[in-house]
Order: C-alpha cells, then structure tokens, then sequence
C-alpha cells in the first residue's frame, strides 16, 4: 500500500518551493510518496474529507501583523478560515502524521491550536534567529529513535531560538549559544497524530548535511506510518 503525503509550501521570504523538491525527495527513499501545493488554505480544507497519511508544512503563511512587514501585507498577510481549520482537526483526529519544517512553526498565528498539534510555536515576544549562517547542531538526545546514532553536524541554516515549547515536549537536536541550549527537532502526539517538528532548511543547502536527511527521513516515516526506519 502507498504510503502518501501532502506538502503544503508557500510563502513570503522564504524559497518553500525550492525546499519542497528535497524534502519529497527524501521521503521518497523510505516509500512515502507527496503531492505538492501552496494553495495552503484550500488544501487544509480538503482534508475534512479524507487525505494523505502525512500532512507536511514547509510554509510560511501568517498575519504578518508587525510593522515591518506593512509593505507586504496586503500581497501576502494570511489567515487560516475556519474550513482549514476543521481540515486540520479532521486530519489528525484520523491519527494522520503532521511533518512539520523549519518556518511551519510561524505559520498560523491566529490558531493557537496549530501551536499545540505542531508541540511548540514561535513566540514574537521572545523567538529570534541569527543570520542565515554556518553553524553546529548538536544532537541531545541520543536515545531517541529520531536521532539515534546520529552525530551532531555542520550546516549552513537559520537557527531559531526560543521557541515556545509545549509542556513535555523536549528537543532531541539544537543550537547551545551562551549557556543556553536551543531545541530545534522535536516529536510527539497529538490525540492519536504523530506529530515531528524540524526548524531546519531554509534552503536546499539546510537538507544537504546526512543527518538533517535521515531526520527528515525518519520522521517523515514515524509520522505517517508509527514505524522507525533509517
């Protein structure tokens, strides 16, 4: 049986659709095969009806509410109406897997739940990132399925700090800058939704290092399937 997934890309600032072709790619190695669309809105909607076994958000759609983004508000502000929403829920009550990548945490500002499916959410008040950049991920935890006999690699990503984590939910792969130590991959469940949440890939080159490829991988296949595979 197919194992089928739905990419949800698009956006403002951010080259989604070039990440969207690695990330199909990779999943395709462990049998899960993705159906592309930003059409973002109407795409959540549909799945009120039924859907893929893996909903995965490399997206970054939001209310863009802060005034610097004024002048590309009107081309590009989103909210998520409620059909979408419904979508969403339907999705993950069926024990649907959500995969969520890198700018998905900032997306669907106006629906708090998003934030508790996805486990963590930006946090405008706190979340930042440094310059796109070289920089060192460090795998803490090594036991966890998700990362287990991976090391820690160089990549050349953005690196978003203080995300608001949910209660429970712990990184297994992140950033330590200053004494602190910033989790960027994580999973969990939702209700019966297996739930894996990666801040890396900002570009292609975010997919390039070996063990970014095997989470994404891995998680994709967890998400979707419950099953741990390389």
């Amino acid at each position: 049986m197919t194992t089928t997934n739905l990419i949800l890309c698009g956006g403002v600032g951010h080259p989604c659709e070039e990440t969207a072709g690695p990330v199909a790619d990779l999943l395709s190695e462990v049998g899960i095969t993705s159906e592309i669309t930003d059409e973002v809105g109407a795409a959540m909607a549909e799945l009120r009806h039924g859907g893929p076994d893996l909903v995965t958000v490399t997206a970054l759609r939001w209310r863009m509410r802060l005034e610097r983004y004024a002048a590309q508000r009107d081309e590009w502000a989103f909210e998520l109406l409620e059909p979408a929403r419904q979508g969403m829920l339907a999705h993950v009550g069926r024990g649907g897997g959500v995969l969520a990548l890198h700018t998905a945490s900032i997306c669907f500002d106006d629906w708090p739940e998003w934030g508790r499916i996805l486990g963590g959410r930006w946090d405008w008040d706190a979340s930042y990132h440094p310059p796109l950049g070289a920089y060192h991920i460090d795998v803490s935890c090594g036991d966890d399925p998700l990362v287990a006999g991976l090391d820690g690699f160089d990549t050349v990503d953005e690196t978003y700090r203080a995300l608001a984590l949910e209660p429970g939910v712990s990184g297994v792969a992140g950033v330590h800058h200053d004494g602190v130590d910033h989790p960027l991959v994580w999973r969990h469940t939702y209700g019966d939704a297996r739930v894996v949440y990666d801040a890396l890939g900002h570009d292609r080159r975010g997919y390039e290092p070996a063990t970014q490829q095997a989470i994404v991988r891995r998680g994709g296949r967890w998400a979707a399937t419950g099953v741990w595979g390389p």
